[in-house]
């Protein structure tokens, strides 16, 4: 087709007003049905389509799936400002997250940007490997060897604790409390397969009314840390370093109370269940590879001799590197990246309208045969620096990619290499849960039922 060899580089005239390819005999129809039936088939039914760009239409939303790294590269990096978010994504989470970091554009993102990004340099991020490690050594202690466990639910206890000392610097038992019910309301409301995924909030739906009332629970929390914190600096106590105290520290007009929950709300919820998800995925995959999971810890044993890990260990433990890769690969926490034209563009030799929405899914693009050999297997041997100069830029982006990459993407990739390497020293992974995993696509690429191991203490 046209697209496909522009997007390939392929000779052959191009057609800027043909229509791409669409699936279903009546998109709206069967777009929606199948969306609300299997949302992640939904996805594999485009990714069998001959075409990098691939039109649809859910509930009425006119949208492009685009699928090919050089169109990817295109509208993430090199004609970044040309797109914007999306009303897709204000409608969804612009009431809880429409003043955070994630939703903002232009002036006033590149203002907050500016603004948070010490909290995110390597030099900073580098002291939180001590509190990483511990809460790891947590976690492995409320284990018994040959106990069976639900990896999700623990994995996600340690991110919480993680996201506690570093973003809040509190006690997370505190905040659990309120921000647990609050982010389940939130999952369940953002299930493509559920009605309240198309429906406005004020509409009363049971869903609706959970996070409604759980995100009043959330703000109340927050309201008393937020009154401590201040009295603290008025009294003048020692300078924190966490990110709350960096946000506190703004003027009013960068920072007011409205801006300041919902930032902090975008990074408890991408920075808690992202890396859960990672670390979940990671343990089942190296449980069900046993010979991975034997390489990596060999790697461990003859780099760390039993010691705990420290983020400068982290470049010299090349093989755990590539089992994080690998597993952003086959399951990344951020399925998909959203993104609304702000002007006519044309994409594969498409003309695409301003309000349509575009769907860049890193499912389908991490699983694209075209770029890996073997795509559904998990291969952390795969990333050698031949293979990667090889690679298509944008043939792998699980944080996202140009200026509106994740903020958090180092801060991310550490908590789980630390967290892998300290409790792989300790543990080894039994398969209970086996492949394929049954997943959902809500807020991020989720299980829908637990993903158990077993659990056997090293020696």
């Amino acid at each position: 087709m046209v697209a496909q060899q522009e997007a390939r580089g392929e000779s052959g005239p191009v057609t800027p007003d043909e229509t791409p390819p669409r699936l279903g005999r009546l998109p709206v129809v069967h777009n929606t049905v199948s969306m609300l039936r299997d949302p992640l088939g939904f996805y594999d039914a485009v990714g069998e389509v001959d075409a990098d760009v691939v039109g649809y239409n859910v509930a009425g939303t006119t949208g492009y799936f685009v699928t090919h790294p050089d169109l990817v590269e295109r509208i993430l990096v090199t004609d970044a400002a040309d797109y914007e978010k999306g009303q897709l994504l204000r409608d969804s989470l612009g009431e809880f997250i429409g003043e955070g970091l994630f939703l903002l554009e232009g002036e006033e993102w590149k203002q907050q940007r500016t603004a948070l990004q010490p909290a995110f340099y390597r030099e900073r991020i580098a002291t939180y490997g001590d509190s990483m490690t511990a809460f790891a050594h947590e976690t492995a202690d409320e284990w018994a060897d040959g106990e069976r466990v639900d990896l999700l639910p623990a994995m996600r206890t340690y991110t919480l604790r993680v996201l506690g000392k570093t973003l809040l610097d509190v006690d997370i038992d505190r905040t659990a409390e309120s921000l647990e019910p609050l982010l389940s309301a939130l999952r369940e409301r953002l299930d493509p397969r559920t009605l309240s995924a198309y429906l406005p909030l004020w509409v009363p739906t049971p869903t609706n009314r959970r996070v409604r009332e759980s995100r009043a629970a959330f703000e109340a929390t927050l309201d008393d840390i937020i009154a401590e914190r201040q009295g603290e600096a008025e009294r003048h106590r020692e300078a924190r370093y966490d990110v709350l105290s960096l946000l506190l520290s703004l003027d009013e007009s960068t920072m007011d109370r409205e801006r300041l929950g919902h930032q902090l709300l975008t990074f408890l919820v991408a920075g808690h269940d992202t890396t859960a998800l990672t670390l979940t995925y990671a343990w089942f995959l190296l449980a069900n590879n046993p010979d991975a999971q034997r390489r990596l810890q060999a790697e461990l044993d003859a780099t760390l001799g039993g010691a705990d890990p420290t983020p400068a260990d982290l470049f010299e433990l090349p093989y755990l590197d590539d089992v994080l890769t690998e597993t952003l690969r086959l399951y990344p926490p951020a399925f998909t990246t959203f993104r609304q034209p702000t002007r006519p563009v044309t994409l594969g030799g498409y003309d695409i309208e301003p309000d349509a929405q575009l769907t860049i899914p890193q499912w389908l693009v991490h699983r694209d045969e075209r770029w890996y050999d073997d795509p559904d297997a998990f291969r952390p041997e795969r990333w050698t620096d031949a293979f990667e100069s090889d690679l298509p830029d944008y043939a792998y982006y699980p944080f996202g990619g140009g200026p509106r990459h994740c903020i958090g993407m180092r801060f991310a990739r550490m908590e789980a290499k630390l967290a892998l390497a300290t409790i792989a020293q300790r543990y080894r992974f039994e398969a209970v849960t086996e492949p394929p995993l049954e997943l959902a696509m809500r807020i991020t690429l989720s299980p829908t039922e637990p993903v158990v191991a077993r659990v056997h203490e090293r020696t």
